[in-house]
């Protein structure tokens, strides 16, 4: 009596997973590898801001420049001027105002959306002593000792104002008599205003 030996098949079936494979993508299905490290989330500060704000205040429309992030933003606000009130004064009151919208602490919204400010409260303006320009504003507190964003926000948020000639740039000083700079606000300060100085150029005094 003969006896029949079976062999396993199971080598056939593993040859035939290669050649299933091949077929697959043949039909242009591929095999998905599915990654389980996707590292760390890219961290992002928003910078924007929903639901009201503190322009609904009433007084005249402006825009202040804030730091979010490492740039600055602007933001709407309000200052309050009287009807009627003269053009040179009109003009140091709008400062004033700005000033202290800069100064004022962002309201909660504004902070967990990552805006801050580094314009110190106090900060006080008037406007061109003696042989200065007409468009001059003199700061309580000079310029360069400002902290290096919180002259970027000055400058910026006044040079694009009814205080001054909008034409991106601002005479500013110390109390007189300390020397005046026409400081501009760039694409590169508005960008970087911890590491980039806003350009400034001197001022001469005005001769009768």
């Amino acid at each position: 009596m003969t006896t029949t030996v079976r062999r396993p098949r199971h080598g056939r079936r593993w040859l035939a997973l290669p050649l299933l494979g091949a077929l697959l993508t043949g039909c242009g299905i591929r095999a998905t590898q599915v990654p389980t490290d996707f590292g760390p989330a890219p961290s992002r500060v928003p910078c924007s801001l929903t639901g009201p704000d503190r322009a609904a205040q009433q007084g005249v429309p402006v825009q202040v420049f804030l730091l979010c992030g490492a740039s600055l933003v602007t933001v709407d606000r309000a200052v309050r001027v009287p009807e009627g009130t003269p053009d040179a004064r009109r003009r140091v009151m709008v400062a004033q105002g700005l000033l202290d919208q800069l100064a004022t602490a962002p309201s909660s919204a504004e902070r967990s959306a990552g805006y801050t400010t580094y314009v110190p409260g106090g900060l006080s303006v008037s406007g061109p002593a003696p042989h200065d320009p007409e468009d001059t504003l003199r700061l309580s507190t000079a310029p360069s000792r400002l902290p290096a964003a919180g002259l970027a926000q000055v400058v910026c948020t006044l040079s694009d104002s009814a205080a001054t000639e909008g034409d991106g740039s601002v005479i500013l000083g110390g109390p007189s008599p300390s020397p005046l700079r026409r400081y501009a606000c760039t694409d590169d300060v508005r960008n970087h205003p911890v590491t980039t100085a806003p350009p400034a150029s001197e001022v001469p005094e005005e001769t009768e």
